[in-house]
């Protein structure tokens, strides 16, 4: 008991540290976010922290349900080449778990300019990102047996799960377009075409 006392005791001022590192990286940047991907600190192992599908954020199995706090982890994650998931600060990066996305677009606008429509989303930490040729949206669940699940990408290699509430409302703004010889159920925005899936597999999931 005092061994698993002392681990957490221990676990606990890791985490503060590392809060107070990341708020460091953060500092004077409030306009921006912190170049992250220049960074290359030694990898100081992984810690107990997981992102959930639904987006929450949970530490040593219990949820943190300071939003600031999440915000502020946020802005130095980083997924690297080997496909994991790092916090990332200029002296050190540790792995944690991430079981779908980081993100969750939660809200979207829909506005024109320039004639051309635009998708603009809002994710659950704070990040407002326009879908374009810098910020793609991929769709890459459908057919009779899979589940419709968009993402978003927001930044570096990170990306966001576009909620199912805010999914519905895009496909509101779908049109069928010929691709490459096929109809295909598309969405606009920033002047680029993000296929859906084809137009006949729609037609049958709507049956």
């Amino acid at each position: 008991m005092a061994a698993e006392e002392m681990r957490h005791t221990a676990d606990a001022a890791g985490l503060a540290a590392l809060i107070s590192r990341a708020s460091e990286a953060k500092s004077g940047k409030k306009r921006g976010l912190p170049p992250v991907e220049k960074w290359n600190p030694p990898f100081c192992g992984d810690i107990d922290m997981e992102i959930r599908a639904d987006g929450t954020w949970f530490y040593m199995g219990t949820p943190i349900g300071r939003l600031p706090l999440v915000e502020l982890f946020s802005t130095v994650l980083r997924k690297d080449e080997d496909g994991k998931t790092y916090l990332v600060t200029p002296v050190e990066k540790v792995g944690i778990k991430v079981i779908d996305a980081p993100f969750i677009a939660v809200e979207m606008n829909v506005s024109e300019r320039d004639g051309q429509q635009i998708l603009t989303f809002r994710t659950n930490v704070g990040d407002v990102i326009e879908a374009g040729k810098d910020h793609p949206l991929r769709f890459p669940g459908h057919g009779k047996d899979s589940e419709l699940k968009p993402y978003l990408h927001v930044r570096g290699r990170l990306e966001a799960l576009v909620s199912r509430a805010v999914m519905y409302e895009m496909i509101e703004f779908g049109e069928v377009l010929e691709l490459a010889g096929r109809e295909m159920f598309v969405v606009r925005s920033g002047g680029e075409i993000f296929p859906i899936m084809p137009a006949d597999e729609l037609e049958a999931a709507s049956r």
